[in-house]
């Protein structure tokens, strides 16, 4: 019953959030909000699929954005096939959402099969070679993807149950929507039994192992799922940009989600999120004054990291627990006293 009443908050929340997105973008009269938050919907499920591997399962990975790119490309490939949309029509947006889910989700389970079988480092670095093989092969075959250009020409938008992908405010509720839908889903994953799995594999795979999880088929799951995620944010910013580029399959793209975890926090669900918003404005801002981005950011994390040694979520709930546990200590000895 509890888990069922867990489910029931979560969505609850989720369309709470889903009606403040929506309210932002259609009663806000300018396209910078809905262009922020749809860049954020974007690189936000990037940095959230990516720490269901490394905040909930321990497994470090730095090839996370090829799924990102790979998910952007086959939808942009798809619609921009023209025998493909003759032929489904309005079904042709859903269709190519699905295909490029799926198809990530193949690509995934090809690799992790061979990555999840590996540890720290190993697996790290083994994520990051075949996110580079991709990148290769996306700058190579510029018969089909456009080379160091990207897939040039614009995405087509055709109109879907009554979704005109053309109109920007459809397009940006229509992102909204499969943003929060992501969202309820890894809520949901981390907070099932199988959530909880992945942190015991995490804190202790071994004694995970002994009392009977399969370890490398969890991890395996987990790496397919959090892979898909990433492919719906490439698939969003597909969308946005009205193309698809190599820099999304670069070892960049995937540093970028890892900042993003350390600024907001690994161990808090919303964590992830926070960083990639705070990365953006912060980038954004020092862009206004400088052209040493880098520099800036790059100070900016390591205060992060030296000073608090966690994200800013992470460390507000350490605070807020600490501050609980002295309260209840000092109720506690004025009970006895």
């Amino acid at each position: 019953m509890s888990l069922f009443r867990e489910f029931r908050r979560d969505v609850l929340l989720a369309l709470g959030a889903l009606a403040v997105l929506l309210a932002i973008g259609f009663g806000v009269d300018s396209a910078w909000p809905r262009d922020f938050l749809t860049s954020i919907f974007a690189i936000g499920l990037l940095a959230m699929s990516l720490n269901l591997l490394i905040g909930y399962t321990g497994l470090v990975s730095f090839g996370h954005a090829a799924f990102f790119a790979l998910g952007g490309y086959i939808f942009g490939l798809l619609l921009q096939w023209g025998d493909f949309t003759a032929t489904l029509g309005q079904g042709s947006v859903p269709v190519a959402l699905l295909a490029a889910v799926a198809g990530t989700a193949l690509y995934a389970l090809v690799i992790g099969a061979i990555c999840v079988r590996l540890t720290e480092i190993y697996f790290a670095f083994l994520t990051l070679a075949f996110q580079m093989f991709l990148y290769s092969v996306i700058l190579s075959w510029v018969a089909l993807t456009g080379g160091d250009q990207g897939l040039m020409g614009g995405i087509p938008r055709p109109v879907f149950l009554g979704v005109d992908l053309a109109d920007p405010y459809h397009r940006y509720a229509f992102c909204a929507v499969i943003f929060v839908i992501c969202m309820l889903i890894m809520r949901i994953v981390t907070e099932s039994p199988f959530g909880y799995t992945l942190r015991m594999i995490r804190d202790n795979a071994q004694r995970a192992a002994f009392l009977g999880v399969n370890v490398t088929r969890v991890k395996l799951i987990c790496f397919v799922v959090s892979s898909s995620i990433a492919g719906v944010g490439g698939v969003i910013l597909a969308l946005f940009t009205s193309g698809a580029y190599p820099e999304w399959a670069f070892w960049a793209q995937s540093g970028e989600a890892i900042f993003m975890i350390m600024l907001g926090g690994l161990n808090v669900f919303l964590g992830p999120l926070l960083g990639a918003v705070a990365l953006r404005i912060l980038n954004d801002v020092v862009q206004m004054y400088t052209s040493h981005t880098e520099i800036v950011i790059g100070l900016v994390i390591l205060f992060v990291v030296l000073g608090l040694r966690r994200g800013v979520l992470d460390f507000a709930k350490d605070w807020w627990v600490e501050r609980q546990q002295a309260k209840l200590a000092a109720e506690n000895r004025e009970s006895q006293q």
